[in-house]
């Protein structure tokens, strides 16, 4: 089940899970209703909830203890913190709803799901993958001898591109060392830069928005003219595919690892502003961002689109 949402930006969901009156009692309380707010944030043990809402401990023990028998939360993992066992405790789905009627068939969601999935052609046809995934290999390759981080994300990114698909025939992801030529003739999703995505490297130069080597991998558009340092900067690129005119690739890469993780936030919270295009020339496909760190821990959490 979905929340599905309906605005001027797009549609927004998140998965729910339909409830009745024991976990509608169990979160009734206004504590309670915290407790579920803040594990949505993240996944914590007691201790840490009651001390950021500024509650007693027992409070919070006893919400939890109801909260998890009525099935809205659950312990997610065992941790050992100062010395002691803690019970992880994350929610078991975002979102929940409350049913009063049986659920009717509606047109209209098939009809919202359609632009997304267009969005992805050719990429994604008929629910079915049409491109290789190739990421960049964790060993040392290539002339630099670098070693990718970036395969990492080409998990959330498969687990993005999956909720659009309906079957998979086949593997489709490779690492760059282990493509073939037969490999880059189709449709190409290219996860990872020049320095750790050969694949990438061999493309580069012939990209709208590139990454320039003299300039210490610089964002570089062709579009602006601009050149962007930072090495939380990414690049989202759909273009022709040099290496098989009659396909298509679709780069996702970073200056550094962090830029490649802003990349991948902008796909998964900005996904219909990704596919419009560069900022200044909509007819290019061409998108750069830099991510954020919001709440200052270091880890890049949300992006700024630039271009």
């Amino acid at each position: 089940m979905y929340v599905i949402n309906k605005t001027k930006q797009g549609v927004i969901s998140l998965p729910a899970k339909q409830i009745g009156t024991a976990q509608i009692k169990a979160i009734s309380s206004a504590l309670a209703y915290k407790i579920a707010s803040e594990l949505a944030k993240k996944p914590s043990y007691p201790k840490e909830i009651a001390k950021r809402l500024g509650v007693h401990e027992q409070k919070v023990y006893y919400h939890i203890r109801n909260l998890e028998k009525a099935k809205i939360i659950e312990i997610s993992k065992k941790e050992v913190i100062q010395g002691a066992a803690a019970n992880i405790y994350s929610l078991t789905t975002p979102a929940f709803a409350v049913l009063f009627q049986e659920l009717k068939a509606t047109q209209k969601l098939d009809e919202l799901e359609a632009k997304p999935v267009a969005s992805l052609e050719p990429f994604v046809e008929n629910g079915q993958l049409n491109a290789a995934i190739i990421v960049g290999s964790p060993d040392p390759h290539g002339p630099e001898k670098a070693r990718s981080r970036d395969g990492y994300y080409g998990i959330d990114f498969a687990l993005f591109l999956g909720s659009f698909l309906n079957y998979i025939p086949e593997l489709n992801v490779k690492l760059d060392t282990e493509a073939r030529k037969s490999d880059l003739d189709k449709n190409l999703i290219l996860i990872g830069g020049p320095v750790v995505n050969t694949v990438t490297a061999k493309i580069n130069n012939k990209l709208p928005v590139r990454f320039e080597k003299e300039d210490n991998w610089a964002v570089l558009s062709t579009v602006t003219g601009k050149k962007y340092h930072s090495d939380e900067t990414g690049i989202i690129v759909r273009a022709k595919n040099p290496f098989n005119p009659k396909k298509e690739i679709l780069l996702i890469a970073g200056k550094r690892y962090a830029g490649t993780r802003a990349v991948m936030i902008a796909f998964l919270k900005h996904f219909s502003e990704v596919v419009r295009g560069n900022k200044f020339s909509n007819k290019i496909k061409a998108k750069i961002v830099e991510g954020v760190d919001l709440n200052s821990d270091g880890i890049v959490d949300d992006i700024e689109i630039l271009e």
